[in-house]
């Protein structure tokens, strides 16, 4: 089974933040790190997983209605009086460089099923291109035309399909979007082990998120192994590291 931190290592740090991505960086053993981007009013490619900022920002509202500049005075609070900030991709690339150099992995998941986000497929591509990671890279989203304009722009491009039940997901795949592997819910196991054999099946949680205290109770890894899943999402990786 393969391990990644789901917005770094989300339960114990503030989600899709440096801190949570240079924790889960940290961990031997681990596959890769999952993160969210969305494009800000200026165009710049922000990490967060909500299309509103409420949530985990002392701001309101939109973040396609903030510039860059107006995220990063937003505060993210991590906890004794530390703050984090949204990072903008450039940043955690920064951070994780050196690490995918020698192996880490990263999901990025473009957040284009609400807001079509126009030119985003683009932006990333380009960015980790100049870097030269792409091989180090998996694109995943639950909106299936942006799997085929990514496969477009890169043909080699590593691509997820994500939904809920693992059979919505093989039905967009072999729609020809260009996903290779499946990210279903975890709980959206809904066909034999022998029809999805073959692919990367990359399960991802709900569960609690940072500042929600540890529960103290661990998956089933071989349970879930024994149903196709082949990779897991999970915000405390560190606990089955």
């Amino acid at each position: 089974m393969k391990l990644w931190a789901h917005r770094g290592c989300s339960q114990v740090y503030p989600e899709n933040t440096l801190l949570a991505f240079e924790k889960a960086a940290e961990l031997e053993g681990l596959t890769g790190i999952e993160l969210d981007i969305q494009l800000t009013r200026d165009g710049r490619m922000a990490v967060c997983h909500d299309e509103k900022v409420d949530r985990t920002t002392n701001g309101t509202g939109e973040l396609r209605k903030y510039t860059m500049a107006e995220l990063k005075a937003l505060k993210i609070d991590a906890g004794e009086g530390r703050y984090e900030r949204i990072p903008e991709m450039e940043e955690v690339l920064d951070l994780l460089e050196s690490r995918m150099r020698t192996g880490l992995r990263l999901n990025i998941e473009l957040k284009n099923s609400v807001f079509s986000y126009e030119g985003m497929e683009e932006k990333i591509i380009e960015l980790v291109h100049r870097r030269g990671l792409e091989r180090q890279v998996v694109y995943s989203s639950f909106y299936a035309r942006s799997l085929e304009r990514i496969k477009k722009i890169d043909s080699g491009a590593e691509l997820g399909v994500l939904d809920t039940k693992v059979s919505d997901c093989l039905y967009k795949l072999k729609g020809g979007c260009g996903a290779v592997a499946l990210h279903p819910f975890w709980r959206g196991m809904d066909l034999p082990k022998e029809m999805i054999a073959g692919y990367a099946v990359r399960a991802w949680f709900l569960g609690h998120l940072y500042p929600e205290k540890p529960t103290g109770t661990k998956l089933d890894l071989g349970a879930l192994e024994q149903q196709g899943i082949t990779d897991v999402f999970l915000n405390e990786p560190e606990k089955y590291l």
